[in-house]
């Protein structure tokens, strides 16, 4: 029987492999995943070696499944991530800053049109 994977399942898989750029992981039933180095914990990652190594089991998160190749990302990062924490968080109220404009007045193009004639007037006399 053949396991379906979806994007933000937790899966529990075997190292298989380790390059400079990430960690392959088995996860069975002919899938296999990648954790790229930024994937594998917040913060820098000098020697992606001393994180993993062959044969590890690591519990890891889908973060994507790319639709055509079919190609699995993988996360153990997001796994520290505690998600009850950011349901608690309270909402950030920023401040509503009020500028000043003339919306609220009504000069609109009736009161120029009305002082179009002064002004041409005040223009001829400087010309």
């Amino acid at each position: 029987m053949m396991m379906v994977l979806k994007v933000g399942m937790k899966v529990r898989g075997t190292v298989t492999g380790i390059q400079p750029y990430g960690v392959f992981v088995d996860l069975g039933d002919q899938n296999q995943g990648l954790i790229h180095i930024s994937e594998c914990r917040s913060g820098y990652v000098a020697d992606i070696n001393q994180l993993f190594s062959v044969g590890d089991s690591v519990e890891t998160l889908i973060i994507d499944i790319d639709e055509f190749t079919g190609k699995i990302s993988l996360s153990t990062r997001a796994q520290a991530v505690n998600l009850n924490v950011l349901k608690h968080l309270k909402p950030v109220h920023r401040r509503r800053y009020h500028y000043w404009t003339d919306y609220q007045l009504s000069i609109g193009f009736t009161s120029l049109a009305e002082m179009r004639g002064e002004w041409l007037n005040e223009a001829e006399k400087i010309f």
